[in-house]
């Protein structure tokens, strides 16, 4: 089953991107968080969705996005009824998903866990996995390994599950090259522009519309209440910047805990590998052992060609084309079999017996070794400071999140004494609003919403302190208000005259356009102002979608053929379409490889989405849709 992940990977990416597998995107964190809590959001299957485990999946949902897009990140938009929805419907088919894999029986070996949980980088050390490092990782979020690694095995049978969708995406060669046809197909065509501005003298606006807009859409006129804030924000970070570790500290942490420092014996080598299953048949098996053997009976003979035989005959995909090396790896690393023969080498150059594994049969040669060695005290100085400040401020900041709080909320007239005491520097915003671009670290809707609260604007008392990210506090206080008011009509009296007209103007375009096209579609002979010819392609991505419609919709199997659109606020435009041609297809250009993509993936999409509503008819999904509601005091 891990071979149609492996072999459909590209598929397999389309699929996690439609269902956002914990353990894939969010990382150990989204392991050793609990979900606790009460009220159902949703049940599948019988299995409830908890509110907290909601709320949990939003508020990661929006630190991605804020991740992602940075400053350009509005809160707002998970403010909204749909990104609710869209929050819990992934919720209900990663539960969906799981509930097949348990009824399918899927199983995941102890192998496969290990390798996953070495590829991990939380858990790796210099490029390697690092059993010390992995135990301070799930003990710092009060995580057994036995739970992680349950969780974790559950998630890969998940994999395993979108594996098994991913075989069953098959896109045929005359498919693809009709699509490839079609995608770069290719029309050369001639425009005449009826400009909105040419109609705009035609136009005689009726006394009073102007009045009679401003006052149908009153809101459009509207600006919104605004406000600037003065703020202080405890952070760990700021914490952290303050600590000073001393050199003794350092020593004497490096001196408690040398196992952590401690590197085991690495080894590495390269090998053949010809698969083979354990649960194979005797027949598949002995196949595998004949021409494993016969490979090895090769390699005693001349360990010289050991590289060219791994290239030509060695079923690792990953290691193969690199002449079967495996490069340098710890004890752990690989599974039990493999290790114990690797480690049993005595010197480089050495090579292994046949060596059976759940993978199949191998042949291995010892490459490098190196010996165990504790790391000095100068490589490691820098690394143990920074995590010695990490502990400390981790609990200084604790420790002063309370005080903090409870000092904003006491005197709550003024900010100075809670930025005295902790040594904060107050900060004052810009103008911001409800809704929009709002400045970090306000950008937080809890923060924003408690900013225009009655109490903060009438009254300019401080905010409560507001976690606006992890290790991160922030008080703020209303330092001046603009409520919100409607712009007199005598100052927007030109703007809705121009744009009124401009309306009808283009209304008038689009009529004398569309008689013209006419015109040309019956043979009328009309004096027209012709571009000069340009050559258009349907995945030409700069094209304006209107446009594109417009022009690879039309028929052509008469020419010259003749098309138009309305380009909405300038005017019409009429295409003369003179020459269709389409590429002959060639597999060898790039683009016909990413088409194919594209076209596999828009399957795959279809696929997974009739695979989750066959899963939605077979357990009952139960929503309640009136917690997709937005609370009343967001």
């Amino acid at each position: 089953m891990f071979d149609a992940v492996r072999n459909n990977k590209k598929i397999v990416q389309v699929f996690l991107l439609l269902i956002t597998l914990p353990f894939a995107f969010w990382g150990v964190d989204s392991y050793v968080k609990n979900a606790g809590g009460e009220g159902d959001l949703a049940s599948v299957g019988g299995t409830p969705i908890k509110a907290a485990e909601f709320q949990q999946a939003l508020q990661e949902q929006q630190e991605r996005m804020r991740a992602a897009m940075g400053a350009n990140f509005n809160p707002a938009m998970m403010n909204t009824p749909e990104a609710r929805k869209a929050v819990l419907d992934n919720l209900v088919n990663q539960r969906l998903l799981a509930l097949d894999a348990s009824k399918m029986r899927l199983s995941v070996s102890d192998q496969r866990v290990r390798e996953t949980i070495a590829g991990i980088q939380a858990f790796q050390e210099n490029g390697q996995f690092s059993l010390p490092r992995y135990e301070a990782a799930l003990t710092a979020q009060g995580m057994s390994q036995a739970v992680f690694e349950s969780r974790l095995r559950k998630d890969l049978a998940l994999q395993q599950v979108l594996g098994a969708v991913a075989e069953g995406v098959m896109v045929s060669g005359t498919s693809a090259e009709r699509v490839y046809a079609v995608q770069l197909e290719e029309r050369t065509v001639s425009e005449v522009r009826l400009a909105a501005p040419q109609y705009a003298s035609a136009v005689k606006l009726t006394d009073g519309a102007a009045k009679a807009f401003y006052e149908a859409n009153r809101k459009r006129f509207e600006l919104p209440a605004q406000l600037r804030a003065e703020y202080i924000v405890l952070s760990q970070e700021g914490v952290a910047s303050q600590l000073v570790v001393s050199d003794a500290d350092i020593r004497k942490e490096y001196d408690a805990h040398p196992e952590r420092f401690r590197q085991g014996e690495e080894r590495r080598a390269s090998h053949i590998l010809i698969q083979a299953d354990k649960g194979a048949s005797e027949t598949v098996l002995k196949a595998a052992r004949e021409k494993i053997d016969g490979l090895l009976k090769q390699v005693k003979a001349n360990p010289a060609d050991f590289a060219k035989l791994a290239k030509e005959n060695s079923q690792d995909p990953g290691s193969a084309e690199k002449g079967g090396d495996l490069g340098f790896f710890a004890r752990g690393a690989m599974v039990k079999p493999f290790e114990d023969s690797a480690f049993s080498l005595a010197k480089e150059g050495e090579i292994s017996d046949v060596v059976q594994s759940d993978f199949g049969f191998h042949i291995i040669r010892l490459t490098g070794v190196k010996g165990e060695k504790v790391r000095p005290f100068d490589e490691v100085k820098a690394e143990i400071a920074a995590e010695l400040k990490r502990t400390e401020s981790a609990k200084k900041f604790a420790e002063l999140v309370e005080g903090f709080t409870n000092t904003v909320y006491e005197q709550a007239d003024s900010l100075k004494p809670a930025a005295d005491k902790f040594k904060l520097q107050t900060q004052t915003s810009e103008w911001i609003g409800r809704e929009g671009k709002v400045q970090q670290p306000l950008n937080n809707e809890k923060l924003i919403a408690a900013l225009f609260s009655d109490d903060a604007v009438k009254n300019k008392r401080n905010t409560d302190a507001v976690e606006v990210g992890k290790g991160l506090l922030v008080s703020a206080r209303v330092v001046e208000f603009k409520p919100a008011a409607i712009r007199p009509f005598d100052e927007v009296k030109a703007d809705i005259e121009k744009s009124l007209t401009t309306a009808e103007a283009v209304k008038l375009a689009e009529k004398d356009g569309q008689a013209k096209l006419a015109g040309l579609n019956k043979g009328d002979a009309l004096e027209l102002s012709w571009s000069a010819s340009q050559v258009m392609q349907r995945a030409d991505r700069g094209l304006p979608a209107e446009v594109g419609r417009a022009v690879f919709r039309a028929p052509s199997a008469k020419l010259p053929a003749y098309t138009g659109v309305q380009i909405p606020g300038a005017g019409f435009v009429i295409f003369r379409i003179e020459k269709v041609s389409r590429p002959a297809v060639n597999e060898a250009d790039p683009r016909f490889k990413a088409i194919k993509q594209q076209y596999a993936r828009v399957l795959a999409e279809q696929d997974f989405g009739a695979y989750v509503a066959s899963l939605r008819k077979r357990y009952e999904v139960k929503v309640n849709a009136a917690a997709l509601e937005v609370p009343k005091d967001k």
